[in-house]
């Protein structure tokens, strides 16, 4: 008896060898098993965001008589953006209805009674889900910001010929610490402003703002490493006692140092764009460099910082979640996977956009509004692998 019991043990203890092993024949076909729907459904919402764009904006395009080439590449500007939320649903349902198909085969009780563990028998699955991520990361930060303006400088055009050359005419912008307000009549992000009026503002002793001089220039340059230079200026002081005017003085030539106007053309330009336009590298810069940016910017930019990092990561956490939840509805079917998918990644979205929000009005920490979302349902599915593993 105790010698069939060693046999037994030293029999099992074979099998939990070979949970982590290579197992080519196996891995190829989960992978082919999960790519024919996971390619389906990425076609198919893709498509389906493709009509849903075509509703919402071919009738400008119709009505300003714009031509087939330009809302041609208009929609394809679109595409990135639309790739980007379609492929942690894809990745999910596709990980489902593969679990719960091989599930209604009994194939996942075959492999796991054959010594395979449950985190062992996705792992074709999970390179997948990986290699997503890293697709989806790389749309957030090189393609999406990129075609999110060219897309919204195509249909600006079609409404108005001359956007380009005016989006940035009259620009106003308000520096981060709120001592700065400008006004450039003609901004060229790479060149000469023409026409720019700077208002310099102090903190009183009340704690109020209280405006200490203002430049009325008829040129202003950005020299890297010196500073702001503007001619033909008229410089206004105002008195500290009586808040008022004091008399204008024409200067040729004014230069003032990065200490007195930190911002560069590129800070104001990155300012004044939405935040769907810049990168993570640019808001961290942005960040980074700006020491005296307010708290609430400050918290802003920090929520969708912490975001758009843990964003891409919910392709690979779609799997991590779709292998406990599939084993658990194995004899559900595969109707009861896909609703139970819905649901997750509804709740999800849900969390998430609450998160964001109490993140940007400063209610939780920045790092709870960006992150917690993605922790929770990660926590979610760790304890769900482990269990389901055991």
């Amino acid at each position: 008896m105790a010698k069939t019991d060693d046999v037994i043990r030293k029999s099992q203890d074979e099998q939990a060898k070979r949970t982590f092993f290579l197992l080519p024949i196996l891995d190829m076909y989960i992978f082919r098993e999960f790519m024919i729907p996971f390619s389906i459904l990425l076609f198919a919402f893709v498509f389906l965001f493709l009509i849903g764009d075509v509703f919402n904006d071919l009738g400008d395009f119709l009505e300003h008589k714009a031509s087939f080439s330009v809302g041609a590449r208009y929609f394809a500007y679109k595409m990135p953006g639309n790739i980007r939320f379609v492929l942690p649903i894809s990745v999910l349902l596709a990980c489902m209805y593969t679990l719960a198909n091989f599930g209604r085969n009994r194939e996942i009780t075959a492999m796991r009674s054959s010594g395979i563990s449950l985190v062992r028998c996705g792992f074709a699955i999970y390179c997948v889900g990986f290699a997503v991520m890293l697709v989806n990361f790389w749309f957030n930060e090189q393609v999406i910001p990129y075609t999110e303006q060219q897309s919204t400088i195509l249909i600006e055009k079609v409404k108005n010929p001359n956007y380009d050359e005016r989006m940035y005419q009259m620009l106003q912008y308000r520096s981060s610490d709120k001592l700065r307000d400008w006004l450039f009549q003609n901004f060229d992000q790479d060149g000469v402003q023409h026409e720019v009026i700077l208002k310099k503002y102090y903190i009183g002793d009340d704690g109020k703002k209280v405006l200490d001089w203002d430049i009325r220039a008829a040129e202003a340059k950005y020299i890297d490493g010196e500073g702001w230079t503007f001619k033909n200026v008229v410089r206004t002081p105002y008195n500290r006692r009586f808040f008022l005017p004091g008399s204008p003085e024409k200067i040729a030539e004014l230069k003032i140092s990065m200490e007195d106007i930190p911002e560069k053309p590129d800070d104001i330009v990155n300012a004044v764009k939405p935040p769907e336009e810049l990168s993570s590298w640019t808001i961290w810069h942005m960040l980074t460099e700006n020491k005296a940016m307010v708290p609430s910017l400050r918290g802003m930019y920090e929520t969708i910082l912490y975001y758009r990092l843990a964003f891409p990561t919910v392709c690979f956490l779609c799997v991590f979640l779709a292998l406990p939840l599939a084993a658990k509805n194995e004899r559900g079917g595969i109707f009861l996977s896909i609703i139970t998918a819905v649901v997750v990644i509804v709740v999800y979205q849900v969390m998430t956009e609450i998160f964001l929000v109490l993140g940007k009005q400063g209610i939780v920490p920045p790092i709870v509004g960006g992150l917690t979302p993605t922790v929770a349902f990660l926590l979610y599915g760790w304890f769900f692998v482990i269990r389901k593993a055991g």
